[in-house]
């Protein structure tokens, strides 16, 4: 049998490396694409009179919603938030590769400048549910520790946003 010149570690960082280009430079029009269909997420089937919702309804789209100005700048603020975005790909590579599951992020601030610190916990879909929300409120009571012997007042939420 022949040897591969590579190992899985090389195929791990090609994909991370490539996962991390894709969110480098995207180009403009192909996130204006990505939008035309797709469902605005805080916008879902809206209730009738009566407080009933059709079962058939489907949830607002960015294209059906929006005049052409809105949908632009819509556009251009999911652009900017695509190319400054963090780029974890070699995390998410591994975590793929391990077979891991994240779980939503915790963030925690102490200044008024916006979030300082942030934690993302994965783990296998087979733990059981109790000790992944125990490794959870482990962690989160350890950084709310290192945060307070600082001086920092502790205030933290799941998903950390500006």
């Amino acid at each position: 049998m022949t040897q591969q010149p590579y190992t899985d570690a090389d195929l791990r960082a090609e994909a991370a490396r490539q996962l991390g280009a894709l969110t480098e430079d995207p180009e403009f029009m192909g996130v204006g694409e990505q939008m035309n269909g797709a469902d605005i997420s805080s916008r879902g089937p809206e209730e009738d009179e009566e407080g009933r919702i059709d079962p058939d309804a489907g949830a607002w789209k960015w294209d059906e919603l929006l005049d052409e100005d809105q949908f632009n700048a819509a556009q251009r603020k999911i652009h900017n938030l695509i190319t400054g975005a963090a780029d974890v790909s070699q995390w998410a590579i591994q975590l793929g590769a391990a077979g891991l599951t994240p779980h939503p992020a915790m963030g925690w601030y102490c200044t008024t400048s916006g979030w300082d610190t942030a934690v993302q916990i994965a783990t296998h879909p087979d733990l059981r549910p109790d000790l992944a929300a125990e490794i959870q409120t482990a962690v989160r009571a350890a950084v709310d520790n290192v945060m307070a012997s600082t001086g920092c007042t502790v205030t933290h939420a799941e998903e950390p946003t500006p």
